[in-house]
Order: structure tokens, then sequence, then C-alpha cells
């Protein structure tokens, strides 16, 4: 699994401190484990203190160098966060008494932590919902500046013996954003193209999907994709891009060939934008359950510091990629600052 091995490799060697919100979770905690004995993040756990520490010592890591406890019912650092908070949202009808019993809640003190600076990323969504786990990172992390919106993405990695085609692609958006117009839609685009380079140092070539390929249906629907499409060239005239294409024509250069031989892409995508969002969480839950891919996500982008949601049904396993996954985004941010700064 080479995409996965080269994201677990560049997190080892970023030393981001990564918070884990649900960490009185068995699985959350033995990916945590497995971070810290791969050298993937440096991590805090977040929950009941007594809990937490039951559960490290039940795994054989009370005593792992670089993983830390923060219990948001007495956190000495529940005062400023508290007082952080009320001045970000007293717009929204934030009251100082509702930020003390905010900043105990789990999700939220674990934003708190990335938006302080004390945790480069946030991970979440093993036992809360993907509506509360966003929703935290939304109102507390908020937006990087040059983002229009915030959008997901999942990492579909291809490793098996059937696989036609190995390595790593991009499905968008298959968790946030539930029908985006033409200007979303190609901001999507962008953004995924951008998370692509950054997780796999591979160049982006964006397949912008619909029923129709190059014309072959008259529908608003696909009007709508080729005028993202056309958006998402203007804005960025380098990005590798081309739609509408239906899934065959994006993916298979046979067929490419047939279906659309103009195209740059020759059917050899590896960054598929989906229409909206039943099309996308279909296809990525066709191609991890039938298909056998294996599914990293969903993955934000667009927030001005990382933070990321875990399936409910996630595996240990899971919970470290995503770990790493995060920490290779807090590095590509660093880097990105970094350089504007230049």
């Amino acid at each position: 699994m080479k995409p996965l091995r080269a994201i677990l490799g560049a997190a080892s060697s970023s030393d981001k401190i990564i918070a884990l919100s649900e960490g009185d979770d068995p699985r959350v905690v033995d990916g945590a484990l497995r971070a810290r004995a791969q050298g993937v993040a440096r991590i805090i756990l977040v929950g009941d203190r007594d809990k937490v520490s039951a559960l490290l010592a039940e795994q054989g890591g009370a005593d792992v160098d670089g993983i830390d406890i923060h219990d948001p019912s007495n956190s000495p650092h529940a005062e400023a966060f508290a007082a952080s908070l009320y001045e970000l949202r007293k717009h929204k009808g934030m009251t100082p008494e509702k930020a003390q019993q905010q900043v105990r809640n789990r999700l939220n003190y674990a934003a708190m932590l990335v938006r302080e600076g004390l945790a480069d990323g946030t991970v979440g969504g093993a036992v809360e919902t993907t509506s509360d786990t966003v929703r935290a990172a939304l109102q507390i992390i908020g937006k990087a500046k040059d983002a229009k919106m915030v959008s997901s993405f999942f990492l579909m990695l291809y490793c098996q013996d059937h696989h036609t085609v190995r390595g790593a692609h991009i499905f968008a958006d298959c968790g946030l954003v539930v029908d985006p117009d033409e200007q979303e839609l190609a901001e999507i685009a962008k953004a995924s193209a951008a998370s692509y380079q950054a997780l796999t140092h591979e160049t982006p070539r964006v397949a912008m999907l619909s029923f129709s390929t190059g014309g072959s249906a008259n529908h608003p629907r696909v009007t709508k994709v080729v005028e993202a499409t056309q958006i998402a060239k203007s804005a960025n005239p380098d990005l590798m891009i081309d739609g509408e294409l239906q899934f065959d024509a994006a993916f298979v250069p046979e067929v490419a060939a047939k279906k659309a031989k103009d195209s740059p892409l020759e059917g050899k995508a590896n960054v598929f934008v989906f229409p909206n969002l039943d099309a996308g969480n279909i296809g990525y839950k066709i191609a991890q359950r039938i298909g056998g891919a294996e599914a990293i996500g969903p993955i934000l982008q667009g927030l001005a510091k990382p933070a990321n949601d875990l399936s409910r049904g996630c595996s240990a396993e899971d919970v470290l990629h995503m770990i790493a996954v995060t920490a290779v985004q807090a590095q590509t941010e660093d880097a990105g600052t970094k350089a504007a700064s230049e």
C-alpha cells in the first residue's frame, strides 16, 4: 500500500500534535498507541482522565511517551478557552456562562486546543455524529482565509490483486456538501486537487463527473457540471481538469478513447468530483464495499487548521490512518504559511 506508507512516513517526519476528542473509546486509544509506535504524531487524548487512563493501562500504554490526557471537566485551560470562545461567538449570542459549559464538551475542547495552538489538528467522529464533529470544527477552527467553503473528500486506496489501477484517488464531496452549485463545485475541484497533491505528491488529474460525457445528454444537471468545469479552469489555468465526464470515460483509457478522445485526462483521472452528495456518498461506498478499495475519510478541506471526521464504524487502523492524514495536512499548512510569509 505505497500511498499509505508514504503518508505515514511523511507524518512521522512532522512531529505534529493531534488531539483525539474521543479518548475514552478503545479504538481511539488503540489507534493512538499505534500512532506513537510508528512515530506518526504526538497525541492528546481528550476525555475523562480515569477512563482514559484505565484504557491505556489495559492496552499496555500507561507509560507511553508522547501521549497526554486532557480532561475538559477540570482542565487548567478551561477558563482561557471559555473566554476565547465567548469572544469568538458572542455575535452569535454566546454568553460567558454558555462558553464555560461548551468548552467542557469534548469536541469543542479538542477544537479549542487546535484554535489556541496547543494541537496541530483534531480527529473525532468515532462516537459523535458527523454533523456534531463538523459543527465544532466550523464554529471554532473556522475556514481558511483563502477558502470560499469547507468541503470533504475520501482518500480511496487501491492495492488488491483484482484492482486494475493501483494507488490513490480522491472522491469528493462524499460527506458534507449536499447539492453544490456551479461555483461550489468548482471550489471543491480546486480544493480536492490541492489535497491530492499534498497527500500523494503526484499531479492531480481532475474529472468532473456526470451521467453525460461531452454533451451526450442535455439537462440542467449536466449544464451545472460543464459550467463548474469552466469556472475551475478559468480560476486555475494550470489545473488538469475536464468535464462533464461519465466515470468510465474518466477512469478507463479505452473508453475515454471512444467517448472523450479529446480529453486531456485520457481516462487516467485521479481526482473525481461528484455532482452532489447522493452520487458521491453512494459512489465511494460501492468502491469500498464491492470494489474492495480502502476508504479513508471523510477528510475535511478548507479549514484554517486540520479537523477530520471518523466513521462511527471505524477500526483502530482507521484511527491511525486519519491521524497520519491530519498530521500531513498540518505539515502542508505550515509549509504554505511559511511560503506566504517569505
